[in-house]
């Protein structure tokens, strides 16, 4: 998987397996015994690969793995790389927050033209809003980019593990 500049911010795939699910997943429980270099955890049909604490920093991507198989199909492998989800939940808050307060100050400008008062603090606030959404913007690129060794680590360990367990992809 290439890690384009498209605007991803969370890139995702999927793998279809002849292999049934319980030996996928089977896998990788075994293989969470082996390593050192990543935390492996499962919730049903769920895996996530994760950077132990003591590695991570602060945009460190995990990978979430969803594996599952649906009547007579091949073997569904769903990955979604991505942030801790505390910093992603608070990365989105944010933006939410400045897109809210953007609406805002535009209604309040709008209110103070139509009924003729000054409009300058309305128009700072716009712009110091509109200057915090690139911030916000860049700052998740850059994290991005800060995560992209992790990430094609976490991609290495994910295809290594399925080649020890014999599977077979389509």
């Amino acid at each position: 998987m290439e890690l384009s500049n498209e605007i991803v911010l969370r890139p995702r795939f999927t793998i279809e397996s002849t292999d049934a699910p319980d030996k996928l997943l089977a896998t990788f429980e075994e293989s969470k015994t082996h390593t050192v270099d990543f935390v492996i955890s499962r919730i049903d049909d769920h895996v996530f690969i994760r950077i132990p604490k003591n590695k991570q920093h602060f945009w460190s991507p995990q990978l979430h793995l969803e594996i599952y198989k649906i009547e007579s199909q091949p073997t569904i492998i769903k990955g979604l790389y991505g942030p801790n989800p505390t910093v992603w939940t608070m990365f989105m808050f944010l933006h939410f927050v400045v897109g809210t307060l953007f609406i805002g100050a535009g209604v309040w400008m709008y209110t103070n033209i139509a009924l003729g008062d000054p409009f300058i603090f309305p128009i700072v606030a716009l712009i110091t809003l509109f200057i915090m959404w690139f911030v916000l913007y860049f700052s998740g690129r850059l994290g991005k980019q800060a995560g992209k060794k992790e990430m094609l680590q976490l991609q290495a360990y994910f295809y290594e593990t399925l080649k020890k367990g014999h599977s077979s992809l389509l």
